[in-house]
């Protein structure tokens, strides 16, 4: 059985993907770019308030920045 999808607001997504060296490059209204220069990855993750963000835009991120989230 495949592991359970975390339920994630955007703040722990993207305390994550800094960890993993992902630095903010700009913002376009709720969406934050994040840029990875080792792996060459961008991740874009949807800013709002203190909502979950959604199991598919999760996966999407996750797919994005080719890691997985805990």
């Amino acid at each position: 059985m495949a592991p359970k999808t975390p339920r994630l607001t955007a703040k722990q997504v993207i305390k994550q993907l800094k960890a993993a060296g992902f630095v903010e490059v700009s913002q376009t209204g709720s969406h934050l770019k994040l840029f990875n220069a080792e792996t060459r990855r961008t991740a874009i993750v949807p800013i709002h308030s203190k909502k979950i963000i959604p199991i598919g835009t999760l996966k999407a991120i996750e797919k994005q920045a080719n890691i997985s989230f805990s």
